[in-house]
C-alpha cells in the first residue's frame, strides 16, 4: 500500500472515532440544556414559597444553572479540533487527547482532558523515555472533519498488530502555518520543556525565563488553564489575572484561554491595571526611568503632605466677641500633625477638625484677659457651620490625578523632590504632566496607584438596608456566578497572578501588581535579555516584595528552543546583542527555511516609501499578518501612509509595543531610532527582530549595519 493509501486509511480511523465524540457532545449539549431550564423552572417554582425556602430554591436553581451554563461555554469554546492526538502503549490500549474529557452514556473514556495526568506521556515521552508509548499521534482537524495526522514512533521495537506510522512531525508542521490577529493555543503540540512548566505546583512562584520563539507565553497561559482544572475550587474563586505589557498583546493573546474552555480569566494591560484609569501613552525612555524607580514613592510621600494649591492659607473666626486666627504656618503645623497621625489622608478629615480646635483653643489661651474653657470652646467651635465649612476646603478629599498633576508646577514638584530628583528630571517629569488634557501615561498608571493607597479611601456615606425579598436574593446571587459577574474595584484577592514580559516591569509597576496579589501564587514569564528597565537590580528588589520576599519558595524553568524564529532571522538577531548577553542566554531556532533577511539601505527621505513597497511585496509572500516596526516617533506617520494599502493583515507598532507580538513577516524601519530611543540599548531592537517567523526585511539609513550598530 502506497503512503498515501496509508495516511488516507489511517485518517479514515481517526474520523470514525471523533464523529462518535462529536455525536456524544452534541448528546451531552442537549443534557445541559434541560439542566438549564430545569433550574430556570425551580425559580418560577420559588415564588409561592416562604423568604427562606425561596432563598434555598433559588441557591440550587443558581448552582443548576451556572453548573449548565459552563458545561454549555465549554462545549462551544472547545468544538474546533476537540480531539488532537492518541496514544498507543505497549499493553495495546489507545487512549485519546482532547481539550476536554468525554465519557460515553456507560462513563466509558472517549476522549481525556489534556490537563489529566494521564494525558501527560503524549508531552513528556520520548524515544529515550518513552513512558510505555509505542506511537504517539496528533490529529489536526478543519471542524469536525480530520485533515491530517503526524506520528512518532517511540517503541519501534514493540510490533503491534496494524500499527502504521505516517506524517513528519506535527511541530514542525504547525510552525509554518499563517499567523491571525490572535494567538492560537498549543494545545496539540506542547513540548516536553514547555509541559514541564505548565504541570508545576501551584504554590509559590513559578519563573519561566526563555529567549524569543519559546513560546513563554503560550506556556504560561496554558499553565493556567492546567492549575483551574486541577484545582478549580481555589482558583476560580478567587480568580486569576494575568498582567501583559500592552493593550495590543493582550488583545492578541485574548482567545487563548476562551480557546480552552476557560472565559473568567481577568487579562489586565499595565495601562489599565488600576481601575478607572485607561492609559493610551508611553512617556519615552527617560521619562519613564524617572517614573518607574521607587525614589518616586518618596516624592509622592512628600507631595500628598503638601497642602493643594486651592487650599486656604488663613482661618478667621469669632469666639464671643474675639477674632482667634490662624496664619499659614500655623495651619502648615496643624497639617503636618495630622499627617504624622496613623491614618491615610481622606479618612483623617476628623483629625484634622480636631487638630484645628486645639490650635484655636491654644491661641485663645495665649490671649490675656480673654478667660475661656477648653472644653466649652472645642465643644461650640466645632458645632458651628463656618467652622465645618473650612474644614471641608481646608482639608478636602483629593484623588490620584490631582495630586499628580499639581506636580506640572515645577517648583511644587522640586519642593516634593527635595535631593530625591536632579534638576533635569524634575524638568522632564513636570513637563510631562503639563498638558492635563493629555491624559496618563502607561507609567503614570503606577504613580496613581500608590497614591490611591497612601491617600486612602474616602469614607462611604451610609447606604439604606438591603432589601433581602426573593428578588433581591436572585439579584445578588445571580451577580456572583456567570462571565458577567465583575469584582470589586482594586480587587487584590486573586489566587494566581501571571506577569508577562516580566523583565520590563519598573519597581513602581512591580508595587502596583504585587498588592493585587497579597494572597496569590505567581507564574512570572520573561527574558532578562530583552529588558527595556535600566536598573534590574532595583526592580528584583520590588519583584521579591510583591512575592512576599525573598524567601518566598521559587522553582525555575529555562525555556531553550526557538520555535517562532527561522535560524536565518534569529542569526540576524542575535549579532544586534553579542555586548550585551551570552551565548547561553539566546534560544537556538531549530527551523531552516534558506531564505534570508533583506537588509536595505537607503536614505531618510525613503523609509516611509520604502516600508510602504516592502509590506506590499511581503503581503503578496506571505498568508498571514505582516508588522511594520518603527521608532516610537516615526510610528504615526508610518502607521498613515502604511495602513492607506488597505490591507486587513497590516499591523503598524513601535518597539516596545511589539513585545510579545508575532507576525508571518516584519518590516523594521530604521534599526538605529530603536537602539538610540531605548535606555538599555539594542535590547528593544533585538524584540523588533524577533516577531518574524517566516520573512524579515530592514530598512536602514547606516550601510554598516548591524555590523557597526
Amino acid at each position: 500500500m502506497s503512503e498515501t493509501s496509508v495516511r488516507e486509511a489511517e485518517i479514515a480511523v481517526e474520523q470514525r472515532h471523533v464523529d462518535v465524540v462529536y455525536a456524544r457532545v452534541a448528546e451531552m449539549r442537549v443534557e445541559a440544556e434541560a439542566m438549564r431550564t430545569r433550574g430556570d423552572e425551580l425559580a418560577h417554582g420559588a415564588r409561592n414559597e416562604a423568604v427562606f425556602e425561596q432563598a434555598a430554591m433559588l441557591f440550587d436553581r443558581d448552582v443548576m444553572v451556572r453548573h449548565a451554563n459552563q458545561i454549555l461555554r465549554t462545549l462551544d469554546a472547545e468544538h474546533e479540533g476537540l480531539v488532537f492526538g492518541r496514544l498507543d502503549s505497549t499493553d495495546g490500549e489507545t487512549m485519546y487527547v482532547g481539550r476536554l474529557g468525554v465519557r460515553d452514556e456507560n462513563f466509558d473514556n472517549l476522549v481525556t482532558d489534556w490537563r489529566a495526568p494521564a494525558a501527560g506521556p503524549f508531552y513528556q515521552a520520548t524515544a529515550e523515555q518513552p513512558m510505555d508509548v509505542v506511537r504517539r499521534r496528533v490529529i489536526r482537524s478543519t471542524g469536525q472533519s480530520v485533515v491530517d495526522i503526524d506520528d512518532d514512533l517511540l517503541m519501534p521495537e514493540h510490533e503491534l498488530d496494524g500499527l502504521a506510522v505516517v506524517g513528519e512531525g506535527a511541530l514542525m508542521a504547525s510552525l509554518t502555518r499563517a499567523r491571525g490577529s490572535n494567538m492560537r493555543d498549543i494545545v496539540a503540540t506542547i513540548q516536553r520543556e514547555q509541559d514541564e512548566a505548565i504541570r508545576a505546583p501551584w504554590r509559590g512562584v513559578t519563573e519561566i525565563t526563555g529567549g524569543p520563539g519559546t513560546g513563554k507565553t503560550a506556556v504560561a497561559l496554558h499553565r493556567v488553564a492546567y492549575l483551574l482544572y486541577r484545582d478549580r475550587r481555589r482558583m476560580g474563586g478567587s480568580g486569576v489575572l494575568v498582567v501583559g505589557p500592552s493593550a495590543a498583546f493582550t488583545s492578541y493573546i485574548s482567545r487563548v484561554l476562551p480557546s480552552m474552555g476557560e472565559d473568567n480569566v481577568e487579562l489586565r494591560a499595565l495601562s489599565d491595571l488600576l481601575d478607572g484609569v485607561k492609559a493610551t501613552r508611553v512617556d519615552p525612555a527617560p521619562i519613564a526611568a524617572v517614573k518607574g524607580s521607587l525614589r518616586m514613592r518618596r516624592v509622592l510621600k512628600k507631595a500628598m503632605r503638601d497642602a493643594p494649591p486651592d487650599a486656604p492659607t488663613e482661618l478667621r473666626i469669632v469666639y464671643r466677641g474675639e477674632v482667634l486666627k490662624l496664619d499659614a504656618r500655623e495651619l502648615d503645623a496643624v497639617r503636618t500633625k495630622v499627617h504624622n497621625g496613623r491614618r491615610p489622608p481622606n479618612q483623617s478629615r476628623v483629625d484634622a477638625a480636631e487638630a484645628l480646635l486645639e490650635a484655636l483653643w491654644r491661641k485663645a489661651d495665649s490671649y490675656e484677659d480673654f478667660p475661656v474653657n477648653r472644653a466649652e470652646l472645642i465643644t461650640d467651635l466645632g458645632e458651628r457651620i463656618d467652622f465645618h465649612r473650612f474644614v471641608v476646603v481646608w482639608w478636602r478629599i483629593v484623588t490620584p490625578a490631582e495630586i499628580l498633576l499639581s506636580l506640572s508646577d515645577r517648583r511644587r514638584l522640586a519642593r516634593a523632590a527635595g535631593r530625591v530628583l536632579t534638576r533635569s528630571e524634575v524638568d522632564l517629569v513636570a513637563d510631562s504632566w503639563a498638558d492635563p488634557a493629555a491624559g496618563p501615561t502607561t507609567a503614570d498608571v503606577a504613580l496613581l496607584d500608590e497614591l490611591r493607597v497612601l491617600l486612602g479611601k474616602p469614607p462611604k456615606r451610609r447606604r439604606r438596608r438591603v432589601d433581602t425579598s426573593a428578588a433581591e436574593l436572585r439579584t445578588w446571587s445571580e451577580r456572583q456566578s456567570g462571565p458577567g459577574y465583575h469584582r470589586p474595584d482594586d480587587y487584590d484577592e486573586y489566587s494566581h497572578i501571571v506577569v508577562d514580559e516580566a523583565q520590563d516591569l519598573s519597581p513602581m509597576q512591580w508595587r502596583m501588581v504585587g498588592r493585587r496579589g497579597k494572597y496569590a501564587s505567581w507564574t512570572v514569564v520573561g527574558d532578562p535579555v530583552q529588558s527595556s528597565w535600566p536598573d534590574p537590580a532595583e526592580a528584583r528588589q520590588a519583584q521579591d516584595a510583591a512575592f512576599g520576599g525573598p524567601s518566598a519558595p521559587r522553582r525555575r524553568f529555562a525555556l531553550r528552543t526557538n520555535y517562532r524564529n527561522s535560524a536565518e532571522i534569529f542569526r540576524l538577531a542575535g549579532r544586534v546583542v553579542t555586548d550585551v548577553a551570552t551565548a547561553d542566554q539566546l534560544p537556538h531556532a531549530v527551523r531552516s527555511t534558506g531564505i534570508e533577511p533583506s537588509v536595505r539601505v537607503c536614505s531618510a527621505a525613503e523609509l516611509t516609501p520604502g516600508a510602504v513597497a516592502a509590506a506590499r511585496e511581503l503581503l503578496e509572500v506571505v498568508d498571514g499578518t505582516v508588522g511594520v516596526i518603527t521608532g516610537s516617533g516615526r510610528v504615526d506617520a508610518m502607521r498613515e501612509a502604511v495602513l492607506a494599502l488597505g490591507e486587513e493583515r497590516l499591523r503598524v507598532v513601535d518597539g516596545l509595543e511589539s513585545k510579545g507580538l508575532e507576525y508571518d513577516a516584519v518590516v523594521l524601519v530604521a534599526p538605529g531610532e530603536l537602539v538610540a530611543e531605548s535606555t538599555t540599548g539594542p535590547r528593544t531592537l533585538y524584540v523588533a527582530l524577533t516577531r518574524a517567523t517566516q520573512r524579515l526585511t530592514v530598512l536602514t539609513t547606516d550601510p554598516s549595519w548591524p555590523d557597526g550598530r
